[in-house]
């Protein structure tokens, strides 16, 4: 049948009377989307139209959904993995609406912290100005009207990208009412004892001069100087005087925590052995007759970095032996004059180093936990900027990261002098260079630094057991992936208390007080009560103008307080929104998801459970989604220096917004994804299929009204075949809409499109659509289908095609309708149907047989078209049963098929379920379907090649059924 009959004929050809019979397709739904000019029109349109406050209005009173808003940091234009998040929850939203709930999408922000305070900062740095010369005020008023800018910039984008959300009840963290909230909830963990002020150690950023939280971490691979360190030993209690004249000898990668050292740990399950040195390299700083305590285990590999050559066991010592053993720090007659003792830790390994670990309680987290266990000194050595203070020995003022060489030089010197004075060795063993990966802050790139200060934390154990109610709480929360449930449940139990005080000026104080007398937290909640109303009415600001009687009330004297002027972690800020977002807007509470990357798992789904738990007793979600990283094409990450960044804003302006949702709707987002120009280019062409299907059957329903509908029980097989393979597919959907498992449901949604409909279903129905009478019962039957294909395409398409589907529901129904305001598509129940897929399925599988001829045939010239070749098909007399019946001339879209019963040949196109007659013998082989030239002339109308072309005088180019329907039509 004839795609288009103007371009092959002319004017002359008595064949073009029969032009204008045809039915071709017609319909104003462009070939082009056009997109990046299209898209902003339709959202003027919307606005105009008020399109979210008649969905609103249309879904009020229904289920409603919540999905609680992760909030983005306000600094800066939008990244990819900022776009994938987004389109991701508005798909999930837009679904949901679709499926009948109601839902109110409230998009936050989070405006406090380091990110918006660096920014700040590299602006003052650039015109020489120094954030200390600054009024505290001054530089908060400068970071929020920063962050209010940036929110502004990053709300339009997301726009742009099609999102949908209450863009003008936005929160965000910096909002007074917000601010309000976030000390009072600091306030709950105040009051229930949680929180407290404690000396440890914290990951600290020398640059950013602030603690810092694992997610504010990252790792890259860094060489650093190890170092082996002897330290003699000077009580020696074991039952032989096992350790006599001998040094206990330590690793670390850290050298500049030497000064800190204060223990060396030891495991009382590891062998140790006692060594002479026979015999050195020339460069080994060891000297023969030195003896040295080590791990049996590690003796080899440290020999031979300490260029020890050959040794003498003197003597094995058992771990358990150490318990008791004192040893004098290298440095000892130099300011650090304490005895270092060894101390068992179940930590203790053989893995590396030399199975006794320096032990510096400021500079570590086992570290600190040991030496609190043993009553350990923890000390204060390194400053906020990461030089030593001015009262450490011998270092005083050298930056940590440029001590490795002054502490080597140090202890250099000291194991000379021992060797000179034939004492029992001390100082510098051996060192080396060793590449490891190390944590460095996200935001300014540089190594942080474990350091002691006095911190707020919120406690994990103890009274209030808020680890194992969030362990607890997770029970109840599902996971998609299912694997993140483990991921999440082991940071959780792993973590430590959790440090919330950040040594920053920009976010919200850790509002409380503490008594000058005993170092106690002030635990009074009416001060809370007048912190939380100040907040309220004049934001967080008024911490800072206000003297600390405002809030401690005249009952007490300020006098006697310390006021905090720490700033909570941002993780728990965000952590906390649940608590000013999901109440008194009509949300549900606990939210029904929350959804972000995986990253998230050690931030803000962290937080928010933890903040949660502590404040309310559950966890403040009931499902979370993870989806991945965002990589380019070859799998890297993405960096201005590689010139792989992929921005939101060039795919939207090159090729419209809807290229990237279909790209995030088509990706495995539960691992780590790929973007890049031959990607969105694949895109590009999965979208102009997914367009050209939607256009076809637009146009091929032009002038459809309810009056050609047909009823199911009228239909066709092939119909009814298309609406339960359509039943299918809205069985997959709605387990999206379910269970939150979107992967790899609109790329099955787009097979269904391509092989079911365009390859398959449009291409048989062609010739009925196109040169059909208007009033034939299979041209009407095939329109009732194609105008419910329409209703569903458009409708589950429009959560990821939001601007595509709108085209094709208005181009059908008016600017004045919205496919937005509709739900999803429902399939009558009946629709489904089990026996008649399965038979569909194997004519579908001979019909492809058939079709692979036709192709040989056309490739070797016996035809040109499918529709001059005339098919003889062998079927088995059991296949016959079957297959018999079936007009295979229409499903193979040739002009003739002859079927040839094979009597003696077994079935292959059947399987154990058909019912057919049983065959005696098998003595022939099953034959292939054959192609030769069909009989007859070519129908001008149709282009089927049928023997009856010319029987009719009048119409002597026509076959009977287009006579019939020019007849008819005359």
């Amino acid at each position: 049948m004839p795609e288009n009959q103007n371009s092959s004929s002319s004017g002359h050809d008595p064949k073009d009377q029969y032009r204008d019979t045809v039915f071709l397709p017609r319909t104003s739904f462009a070939m082009r989307g056009n997109l990046p000019t299209r898209e902003p029109e339709l959202l003027a349109q919307w606005e105009k139209s008020r399109l979210d406050a008649r969905i609103a209005a249309g879904h009020a009173g229904k289920d409603v959904f919540t999905l609680h808003d992760g909030p983005p940091y306000a600094n800066g234009h939008l990244h990819i993995g900022h776009a994938l998040n987004k389109i991701n929850k508005d798909i999930v939203n837009r679904a949901q609406r679709m499926s009948g709930r109601d839902v109110r999408y409230i998009p936050g922000w989070d405006c406090h912290g380091l990110p918006i305070e660096w920014r700040v900062e590299e602006e003052y740095r650039k015109s020489g100005r120094h954030k200390e010369d600054v009024p505290i005020i001054q530089f908060r008023a400068e970071c929020r009207e920063y962050a209010r800018h940036w929110l502004e910039v990053q709300s339009k984008e997301f726009q742009r990208l099609g999102v949908q959300g209450e863009w003008t009840n936005r929160y965000a963290t910096m909002d007074f009412a917000s601010e309000a909230a976030i000390v009072g909830e600091i306030g709950k963990f105040l009051l229930n004892g949680a929180l407290y002020r404690a000396l440890r150690p914290v990951m600290w950023s020398p640059v950013e001069k602030t603690a810092l939280a694992e997610a504010e971490i990252e790792y890259h691979d860094i060489t650093s100087t190890a170092i082996y360190v002897a330290f003699p030993v000077i009580h020696d209690p074991t039952p032989h005087r096992e350790l006599l004249e001998t040094a206990c000898v330590i690793w670390t990668t850290t050298p500049w925590t030497i000064p800190a050292n204060r223990a060396i740990a030891f495991g009382r399950d590891i062998d140790y052995v006692v060594i002479s040195v026979v015999a050195r390299a020339e460069d080994s700083l060891v000297v023969p007759g030195q003896k040295l305590l080590i791990a049996e285990a590690r003796l080899e590999d440290f020999s031979r970095q300490a260029g020890i050559i050959e040794y003498k066991i003197d003597r094995y010592v058992a771990g358990e032996l150490l318990e008791g053993v004192i040893c004098a720090h290298p440095l000892r007659g130099q300011g650090y004059e304490f005895d270092v003792p060894l101390l068992p830790a179940d930590y203790v390994t053989t893995d590396a180093g030399t199975g006794l670990v320096h032990t510096a309680p400021a500079h570590g987290v086992d570290d600190y936990q040991l030496g609190r266990r043993f009553g350990l000194e923890v000390t204060e050595y390194v400053q906020d900027d990461g030089t030593y203070a001015p009262d450490v020995p011998l270092f005083a003022g050298q930056h940590v990261f440029k001590a490795a060489g002054p502490v080597c030089t140090a202890l250099s010197r000291v194991m000379r002098k021992s060797i000179t004075a034939h004492s029992v060795p001390a100082g510098l063993v051996a060192q080396h260079a060793i590449a490891h990966s190390y944590p460095h802050s996200w935001r300014s790139r540089k190594p942080i630094i474990f350091r002691a200060t006095p911190q707020w934390f919120i406690q994990m154990d103890g009274d209030t057991k808020l680890r194992e109610r969030a362990l607890q709480a997770l029970q109840d929360v599902t996971f998609v992936p299912a694997a993140a449930r483990n991921r999440l449940t082991s940071m959780v139990a792993q973590r430590p208390d959790w440090c919330i005080s950040r040594q920053r000026a920009w976010g919200v104080p850790i509002a409380v007080f503490v008594e000058k007398g005993t170092g106690e937290v002030l635990r009074d909640a009416a001060v809370m009560a007048r912190i939380v109303a100040a907040f309220e009415k004049y934001g967080a600001d008024i911490w800072y103008t206000e003297p600390a009687s405002t809030f401690l009330g005249p009952e007490r004297d300020p006098d006697l307080y310390e006021q905090v002027f720490d700033i909570v972690d941002v993780w728990f800020e965000s952590g906390s929104t649940h608590s000013f977002v999901l109440k008194g807007q009509r949300l549900n509470a606990p939210a029904d998801l929350y959804l972000e990357g995986s990253d998230q798992h050690r931030g803000w789904f962290q937080s928010s459970l933890l903040e949660s738990v502590g404040t309310t007793g559950h966890a403040p979600f009931k499902t979370l989604v993870t989806n991945g990283f965002v990589l380019d094409e070859q799998g890297r990450k993405m960096s201005k220096s590689l010139g792989n960044v992929v921005a939101p804003d060039e795919v939207t302006q090159s090729l419209g917004a809807d290229i990237l949702r279909l790209w995030v709707a088509n990706s495995d987002s539960h691992e780590d994804l790929r973007i890049g120009k031959e990607i969105l280019k694949q895109q590009g062409e999965l979208y102009r299929r997914l367009r050209n299907t939607l256009r076809w059957v637009l146009g091929a329903l032009d002038g459809f009204t309810e009056k050609e509908k047909q009823d199911y029980a009228d239909l066709p097989d092939l119909e009814r075949y298309i609406l339960h393979r359509l039943s299918e597919v809205h069985d997959v959907l709605a387990n999206a809409v379910r269970t939150h498992h979107w992967v790899g449901v609109f790329p099955f949604l787009h097979q269904f499109c391509a092989n079911d409909l365009s390859a398959f279903y449009f291409d048989i129905r062609k010739d009925v659509i196109y040169c059909d009478a208007a009033s034939s019962p299979r041209r009407r039957a095939a329109r009732t289908v194609l105008d419910i294909l329409h209703r569903a395409l458009s409708t589950w398409l429009a959560p990821v095609l939001v601007f595509t589907a709108e085209e094709a529901w208005t181009a059908r129904f008016g600017s004045k309708e919205s496919v937005h305001l509709q739900n999803f598509f429902k399939p009558d129940a009946s629709w489904y149907n089990e026996k008649l897929g399965a038979c569909w399925s194997k004519l579908r599988g001979l019909r492809r047989v058939i079709t692979s001829e036709l192709e040989v045939a056309r490739r070797d010239g016996l035809i040109r078209s499918s529709l001059e070749a005339c098919v003889s098909l062998p079927l088995t007399p059991q296949e016959d049963a079957v297959f018999g019946e079936v007009d295979w001339s229409e499903l193979a879209i040739v002009s003739e098929v002859e079927i040839m019963i094979q009597m003696n040949a077994a079935p292959i196109y059947l399987d154990a379920t058909d019912e057919a007659p049983a065959l005696d013998g098998v003595t022939e082989q099953h034959g292939i379907p054959t192609i030769s030239v069909a009989r007859g002339e070519k129908c001008a109308r149709c282009w089927r090649v049928l023997p009856e072309v010319g029987t009719d005088t009048h119409h002597p180019h026509l076959c009977l059924r287009c006579v019939d329907v020019v007849t008819e039509s005359a």
